[in-house]
């Protein structure tokens, strides 16, 4: 855990790569969620034990589409692989990492970071669980492009797994 930690604030000292609009969710293969936030709606489905493939999309500044897979590493720690429609024109390519852990009896917490050509983003946030297959979802973000202004927030959310 120490070492997760450490590459998290090493990654953020460096600025390197800083969140991801959509919850970090644990997830058995084979299931899917779909959720809503303050300024996201996400469907992704856990192809493999280690893959899970998801869309999102998000209203930072304009409307953002993101494709994405999440590579398990540990069972902890998270690769993010992605690509994102850029308002302007075009897309980018973009790649993070997430950490997810227990935080107290039905929280879990996470943090992740992205980085693209164009971008920069951190969110750091929990899933609470409501009832079996609900979770409520409470984060902070950090959106920095590189044209136009940083945003920053607080979001909430809920997810439905089946």
């Amino acid at each position: 855990m120490r070492k997760i930690v450490l590459t998290l604030i090493t990654l953020l000292a460096l600025n390197i790569g800083v969140g991801f609009a959509a919850p970090i969710n644990d997830l058995s293969q084979g299931q899917t969620a779909i959720g809503a936030g303050t300024d996201t709606f996400y469907l992704e489905h856990k192809l493999t034990d280690s893959f899970t493939l998801g869309f999102q999309n998000v209203d930072r500044h304009s409307d953002m589409n993101d494709i994405y897979g999440q590579f398990r590493l540990t069972s902890n720690l998270r690769g993010i692989v992605g690509t994102r429609d850029l308002d302007y024109g075009g897309s980018d390519a973009y790649l993070g990492l997430a950490v997810n852990a227990p935080i107290a009896p039905g929280w879990d917490g996470y943090a992740s970071m992205v980085a693209g050509s164009d971008f920069k983003e951190l969110q750091v946030g929990a899933n609470i669980g409501l009832v079996g297959n609900v979770d409520l979802n409470l984060n902070y973000y950090s959106f920095m492009p590189d044209r136009g202004s940083d945003k920053d927030g607080i979001g909430i959310g809920a997810t439905l797994k089946f």
